[in-house]
């Protein structure tokens, strides 16, 4: 089982990592990816895409450190705590009016995912 939560662990921080590249290169796409309209008026939006991409590719890179650098229970702790995040966007794109299905198929469960793996290392 620490096998299959590690390859997890791995997914989930790679995966990260290009969504966070994805807001720096193709930030409006990404946007509506994630679940959240942006009006074609709003000129600096950008700028906060860019903030958001450079901190998801922080998000995948500290997980990486501590695969390469620490404990078991370390990355078990970060990917419970971690947790909150895609909680928190479930919560913005329902607040918003997003997709409900984009709220709950990748936000939602991308939470039940970390849970999964979060379990499993510390178990």
């Amino acid at each position: 089982m620490t096998t299959v939560a590690y390859v997890l662990s791995w997914i989930v921080s790679v995966t990260i990592i290009f969504i966070g590249i994805r807001f720096l290169l193709v930030p409006r796409a990404a946007a509506a990816a994630f679940g959240v309209a942006v009006p074609a008026d709003i000129g600096q939006a950008d700028a906060y895409f860019a903030v958001k991409g450079i901190r998801d590719i922080a998000s995948g890179l500290v997980p990486i450190a501590l695969i390469l650098a620490s404990t078991q229970q370390a990355v078990g702790w970060f990917m419970l705590m971690i947790t909150v995040v895609p909680i928190g966007d479930a919560l913005i794109v329902l607040r918003h009016q997003g997709p409900k299905v984009t709220a709950y198929a990748i936000h939602g469960l991308t939470a039940v995912l970390l849970l999964i793996t979060a379990g499993l290392l510390l178990a």
